[in-house]
This record gives C-alpha cells, structure tokens and sequence, in this order.
C-alpha cells in the first residue's frame, strides 16, 4: 500500500448517478483523489487527463460500450480497470475474455466487498519504492555489466575482430571480454544465471578470474584453476555460468578453446554450411569435479569464428534455423562489424527477452591482409 502522502487517484465511470455517488464515497474513504464522469468517452478524457491508479467501469454506458471504453483505455493507461454490469449471468461470460479489466463486480454490490476487491489489486502491485528501488538495483545492474565490456577495440595484422552487446530490460548476466597476447588473442563470453545484481556481480567474478589465469600458457590448467575459482563462489550463490573461453594464434590461425556449456559457437568459412563446436561439458558450478577437455580448430583465410549468447538463439524455432540464419548473415557481411550487427538484428530488441551478444573474429583472405 502507499502512503498517505502518495496519494492515489480513481476515475468513476457510471452513467447511474446513484451508483456514481456511492463509487465515489466509498473510494474516497479508501483514501483515493476521486473524479467522475457519467459517459464512456468523457470517462476516456478523464482517464487521459488524472492518470489514475484505479478506474471503475460500468458495462452499460450510453454512448459506448464498457468494453470498448476498456479497449481504449488499455491503449494508454496501466491502471487497474473494475468492471461492473448489473447483470450477475454476464460475470462469467466477462471471466473468460481478455478485454483488460482486472476485476469485474456486479451490480448491487457490497461496498465492503468492492474495497476488499480493490485492496486485493493494490496487493499485486509494488510500491512506488519497491519499484523505485528495484530500478535503483537495475541501473547499477547496467552499470555493472556495461563495465565488464572491453572498453577498445581490437586492431590485429590480418584479423578483423567485433563485439556487440545490448542488455535486455531485466539486466542479466552475459559479459565478453578480449585482449591481445603477444601471440594473437585471448576471448572470453560468458552467461551467468539469473537476471539483475546477483547475475551481474557473478559475471564480474568471471571475468576477474578469466583475466587472472590467462597468463598461464597450458590452456587446460589455466581452465581447470579458474573454472574451480569461479565455482566456489557459484556453489555460494546456488548459481552456474555458461563459458566460452578461446586462444587464437595469429599466424596459424589456430584456435584452442574450451567450452562449459555454451555451444554457440560457430566456425563459418566462406561459402557452404557453418560448423557449431561442440560444447565439452556442463556449465561451471553445475557440477562438482568437472573437468573440460580443450578442442582446436584452424580459421583459414576467409573464415570467421562467430560467438553468440542464446538471447539469439531464443527467437529461433530450432538449432538448425539458428545455425543456417548466423551463417547467411555473417557470410553475407563485409566486415566483422558488419556481421555483428546483421546477427543482432535476427533478435529483434522488441522481441528479444535476454541480453544479446555478438562477438566476430575474422581472418582476412590473404588478398586483404596483405593490403
């Protein structure tokens, strides 16, 4: 509930003036700033212009009916709408559609049992400082996460290298990260579990200790030490994270990589179908002693390694759409940017419920890297 210095509004839409006075005392007593109107499209304006928490609606209006003034209503405001009809045989029929109205009452009604309807609403939704204080916990969230981003861009003889990122509205938990070896090139893409803070600090956790052990030149101990580091903090927090870590030797164009329970990693040669890398086991902090075996593969001249979070794969019916869409766009593209923003976009933002991430290593065809 909220506090009586946060007053709440109510708008009165009820043609019966009977009906529309007894509406009116009986929220104002609840402790609503209440307005009337006798009309569906004055009530309508009304709504428009109080911006309430709450609206009460007759069904049998004489200039609209109660469902389209609903249906209008829903195209610009997210108050609670209580339905009435003087008609009881009509509850159910009102039941079942999905018209908007959150509660439907009928008429003659117990004023206490309107309140206890009302109340039950409010019960449902925060206060303005729960909300207040969980979009507080949000931004530092973005905050969080937008910090673990490699802050430039890698320039490396014979490569062209991208990433993209864009957080989804609850914040979760992918992160990558990159850095140049005097050998080429170390990549990390990880997925925490969970959305908001909890998910961000775990992804930082991860970064952290990726950093920390990458100087080792044994890939599978420096995986190994790691993903233990990582996972003692996991088994803490009840949580896993999904990991991709990669080595590239730029003058081979040999990749040593492990994967914990990613799998979206794709090998794209020029032309022809892609090739998805098997993950090697499950996400760190699933299950106790894993251990994941490392794999290699050789980006030739022309070929791309492509890295993506499953917020791309989401939007996909299955792994094989996902697989042959990643390719068209990437093969498709002239550059590594290029390709990161056409795989982006198969994950529409208004569509898309996870974070999005898109990391592209290219090698250039010989022709180019000698230009």
């Amino acid at each position: 509930m909220v506090s009586p210095s946060e007053s709440r509004r109510a708008v009165v839409i009820e043609d019966d003036p009977d009906i529309r006075g007894l509406l009116v005392r009986v929220l104002a007593k609840q402790g609503f700033d209440v307005t009337h109107a006798g009309a569906g499209l004055p009530g309508v304006e009304e709504v428009r212009l109080r911006k309430p928490d709450l609206v009460t609606l007759d069904l049998n209006l004489p200039d609209l009916d109660g469902l389209e003034v609903c249906k209008l209503l829903r195209e610009f405001s997210d108050a609670f709408i209580v339905m009435l009809t003087a008609r009881a045989d009509e509850l159910d029929k009102l039941t079942g559609l999905d018209n908007g109205a959150d509660e439907y009452i009928s008429k003659p009604f117990s004023p206490r049992e309107l309140q206890s309807r009302i109340n039950a609403l409010f019960r449902r939704r925060p206060s303005a400082a729960a909300e207040s204080a969980a979009r507080g916990e949000l931004e530092r969230a973005t905050e969080v996460q937008q910090s673990l981003l490699p802050k430039e861009d890698i320039r490396m003889d014979g490569y062209d290298v991208a990433g993209i990122f864009r957080p989804s509205r609850n914040v979760g938990g992918d992160f990558y990260d990159w850095y140049q070896t005097p050998e080429g090139l170390h990549l990390t893409f990880a997925d925490a579990m969970g959305k908001g803070m909890g998910a961000a600090l775990i992804a930082a956790t991860v970064r952290a200790v990726m950093r920390s052990t990458g100087q080792r030149q044994d890939l599978d101990a420096g995986f190994a030490s790691a993903s233990k580091a990582i996972a003692t903090d996991l088994d803490s927090s009840n949580s896993f994270v999904t990991l991709f870590h990669a080595r590239l030797d730029a003058s081979s164009g040999k990749v040593s990589y492990v994967d914990a329970g990613h799998g979206l990693a794709l090998h794209v040669q020029p032309v022809g179908p892609a090739a998805r890398l098997p993950s090697g086991g499950p996400p760190v902090g699933a299950w106790p002693g894993t251990q994941w075996p490392h794999a290699e593969l050789e980006l030739a001249p022309g070929d791309t390694l492509v890295v993506v979070s499953d917020g791309v794969l989401d939007v996909f019916a299955s792994v094989e759409d996902f697989t042959d869409a990643v390719r068209a766009a990437t093969q498709s593209a002239g550059s590594a940017h290029e390709a990161s923003n056409a795989i982006l976009a198969l994950a529409p933002a208004d569509t898309a419920e996870d974070d999005v991430t898109v990391v592209v290593v290219r090698r250039l065809p010989a022709e180019d890297a000698a230009a």
